[in-house]
């Protein structure tokens, strides 16, 4: 008795301590989870299993939660390991929760769902344990229903658990879901809960719903900071900014993102001069200091505008004042500078930044700033480094190469995308298509044609535009109509001016015409590029009124100043009509100085109509503007030789000898199979050149017997006839002809592209070749499209 009196008397003092020792060890726990070491909370268990301290729930209890927080694959099987050695009776709702959050936030839902059944009891906490944990999976509707239990079991939700329902529906938009929460606000009473209601509005204006969010900010009694920058955050996302800023000068009190909403809301809805006037403000009138927020909207404002001035300045704040680097800043950084034109201070950026900083926007906007400037090799460089490309850097590197004329490497980057990159969008499937029509590669055109329909869901007004363009400037007319003709939503007016502009290239000049007036009377108004293509048509088909009735129509009706491409097509028009006195006085009134253009439309029709006096002054004057231009030394020489003064046209080629002006070269190409063949005059390069120069001698012989005769004047240089007649039968486009005759069966259109205006022997020959070889010949040149058909051309000669 005495011995059992003395041990129980020993075990009551020690109590006490085993109790301070449990204690002791839950703060070390507490302190691990802070500090994030797995290592030494592991080492405490042990060494509170080995002083048998587990018998106390309260050590317990802090284990579970500390294993919770650190759950790994490890940490699952040692929290479920310690739980089920916890004997039931010293198991509270408090050591449930630990492990019903361990699961919760891990998002092991079917675990969690097995322990919120097992639970003897739950409390509030085990509830919105739960809704949480379905919100953060996205189970949006079972959160609300868990919601709606946990009411129905008697418990009241916490703000908490509100704000975090309302919070993943503003993250999700899920209006409908929202509503039912807010309506289950109101019932509770919690409509005067400021956070709550806050998490409220917030969802409104995530969620669209402006109407709604503006009648519970009007309702609420006492509005926080947060109340009024969701209001303002709401207003900027639908483009309200007048609304917005109204709000914002209502503030008692604004903090840093008050003025973040106001300085995004402008750069967002393209309003970035405002933007950084906003950002000036802020600066000048509060005390707030930018944060990485701040000066990315700011940044972009300075990208979209091109300002790399104040771009600087920003760069030289953060600088001043030691911000952080994060990845935001030096993506906006980069973006700015390659925008701006500063790729060299945009790549020694990125050369400084971690590679986890930088993101796929930065690769692509320094890829397109290296192709503003013609650089492609940089652009490649870049391109190739990148990890993720993404559809946007695909499509730029393609526009790229498509912009700097080098359209083989753009397809074949397409080919490569096609294989191994993302799937195209609209705007890569344009870019490749305007590749085709520079390259009148119709057949390649057609693929990416059939890409487009397998691939959009939906009908692209850029990309029907690019196929119209594609198809008209690859010399297949008739599917250009057809695909104007089967656009089935309200037509734009690119849409209209694509079709025009292709009819008065093709010499349709009075259905462009007739086009146009549909377009007006269907209440399209048209921009200075359509008002080009109908003065266009006019002068390819020399409708001398209709084309200055346009002209007046232009200016008057639809308010457009006229450019130096409408006062060129004016010129042309009229001295293509032999009006050269007209011509003359309409470039006397012009109010800018006429470009090369004006003054090359006037020298070639002067060619045409053999004015040699008009031709010599165009031409000085086309000269005076581009020394190096070849062509006005070809023209003014033409028209000499046109009227038989071989003494000047030998004395132009001399000057132009001279003043080491190279003549540029004409070549003529087309696509056979796919592939590309490329002729120059007199061709030795090809590899089936005497199948090609046997052809063409066939075919110039049996022209000639149908009645075609030479055009020796044709011919600029002062040597016999019969060598004349030999340089006339080899120009580059009869070669491509005899080579599209010897490489495609009988009735096959040929489709022939040339570099520069055709001459006047070819085009009278290719009129006498498509009848002789009963074919459709369709002849591109500099300037517009030849349909050649039973021995006539779609230009009626004029041309």
């Amino acid at each position: 008795m005495r011995n059992a009196a003395a041990l129980e008397l020993h075990a009551a003092a020690a109590r006490p301590a085993m109790a301070v020792a449990s204690d002791h060890y839950a703060r070390l726990l507490q302190l691990c989870q802070t500090a994030a070491n797995p290592g030494a909370g592991r080492a405490i268990h042990a060494r509170a299993v080995k002083a048998g301290l587990l018998a106390s729930a309260y050590l317990c209890n802090n284990l579970l939660s500390y294993y919770a927080e650190a759950a790994g694959a490890g940490g699952f099987r040692d929290a479920r390991r310690l739980f089920d050695e916890i004997p039931v009776a010293r198991r509270n709702v408090f050591t449930w929760n630990s492990l019903l959050s361990m699961f919760a936030k891990s998002g092991r839902l079917a675990d969690a769902r097995g322990v919120f059944a097992e639970m003897p009891e739950r409390d509030a906490v085990s509830w919105t344990v739960m809704v949480v944990g379905l919100n953060r999976a996205g189970r949006f509707g079972e959160a609300v229903k868990t919601l709606l239990d946990m009411t129905a079991d008697g418990f009241t939700p916490t703000q908490f658990t509100l704000t975090n329902v309302l919070s993943a529906c503003a993250v999700t938009r899920a209006g409908t879901v929202g509503r039912k929460v807010h309506s289950f606000v109101v019932k509770l009473g919690l409509g005067s809960c400021v956070p709550v209601v806050n998490s409220v509005l917030n969802m409104y204006g995530k969620c669209g719903d402006a109407e709604t969010a503006s009648t519970v900010f009007e309702r609420m009694r006492v509005r926080s900071v947060s109340s009024w920058n969701a209001m303002v955050s709401l207003n900027t996302h639908l483009g309200r900014m007048d609304l917005a800023k109204s709000l914002f000068e209502s503030m008692p009190d604004r903090n840093i993102v008050s003025w973040n909403a106001m300085i995004a809301g402008y750069n967002q809805n393209g309003l970035d001069a405002k933007a950084l006037k906003f950002f000036s403000r802020m600066l000048h009138e509060s005390s707030m200091a930018p944060d990485e927020f701040t000066i990315t909207s700011v940044l972009s404002a300075c990208a979209n505008l091109g300002e790399v001035r104040i771009g600087k300045q920003v760069h030289a704040y953060i600088l001043r004042n030691e911000m952080a680097y994060n990845s935001q800043v030096t993506n906006a950084l980069i973006s700015t500078y390659a925008k701006s034109g500063s790729v060299n201070n945009a790549r020694r950026i990125m050369d400084q930044a971690a590679a986890a900083d930088l993101n796929v926007i930065s690769f692509t906007a320094l890829l397109e700033g290296y192709v503003k400037i013609g650089d492609m090799e940089s652009a490649r460089e870049i391109f190739s480094v990148m990890n993720n490309r993404d559809v946007i850097a695909w499509t730029a590197m393609i526009v790229g190469y498509e912009q700097n004329g080098r359209n083989d490497e753009a397809i074949d980057l397409f080919r490569s995308m096609i294989r191994s990159g993302p799937e195209p969008n609209s705007y890569t499937l344009a870019a490749v298509l305007s590749v085709c029509a520079s390259l009148a590669c119709l057949d390649y055109g057609k693929q990416i044609h059939c890409k487009a329909i397998r691939s959009l869901r939906k009908q692209s007004s850029s990309v029907s535009n690019a196929i119209i363009t594609m198809y008209a400037r690859s010399g297949s007319f008739p599917w250009a109509r057809r695909m104007f003709d089967q656009v089935c939503w309200r037509k734009e007016t690119i849409t209209w001016t694509s079709m025009i502009v292709a009819l008065a290239q093709h010499g349709q000049g009075e259905e462009a015409v007739g086009l146009f007036e549909e377009m007006l009377h269907a209440g399209v108004k048209p921009d200075r590029i359509t008002y080009v293509g109908v003065l266009s048509a006019c002068t390819h088909a020399g409708f001398v009124n209709e084309g200055k009735r346009y002209y007046e129509q232009m200016q008057n009706e639809h308010r457009i100043v006229p450019e130096m491409s409408h006062y060129a097509c004016m010129v042309d028009l009229l001295a293509r009509a032999g009006l050269f006195s007209e011509a003359q006085e309409f470039i006397q009134q012009m109010p800018v100085e006429p470009d090369a253009i004006a003054w090359g439309s006037l020298l070639s029709a002067c060619r045409v109509h053999k004015n040699a006096e008009l031709a010599e002054l165009a031409a000085e004057k086309l000269l005076s503007i581009d020394p190096n231009n070849s062509g006005a030394y070809s023209a003014i020489a033409n028209v000499y030789s046109a009227c038989g003064r071989w003494n000047d046209a030998a004395r132009i080629w001399k000057l132009r000898k001279d003043k080491a002006v190279r003549k540029e070269t004409g070549f003529s190409w087309t696509h056979i199979h796919n592939k590309l063949h490329v002729f120059g005059a007199d061709d030795v390069l090809h590899p089936q050149r005497d199948a090609v120069y046997k052809m063409a001698a066939r075919m110039w012989e049996e022209i000639k017997k149908a009645g075609f005769v030479p055009d020796l004047q044709s011919v600029l240089h002062d040597v016999d006839d019969e060598l004349k007649e030999e340089m006339l039968s080899r120009h580059s486009e009869k070669l491509a002809i005899a080579f599209g005759l010897i490489s495609t069966p009988g009735k096959t259109t040929l489709r022939i592209m040339k570099n520069l205006r055709v001459c006047n022997d070819c085009h009278a020959a290719i009129k006498f070749i498509s009848k002789v070889v009963d074919r459709e010949i369709i002849v591109r040149d500099a300037t517009r499209f030849h349909h050649f058909r039973d021995g006539l051309c779609s230009c009626r000669d004029y041309w």
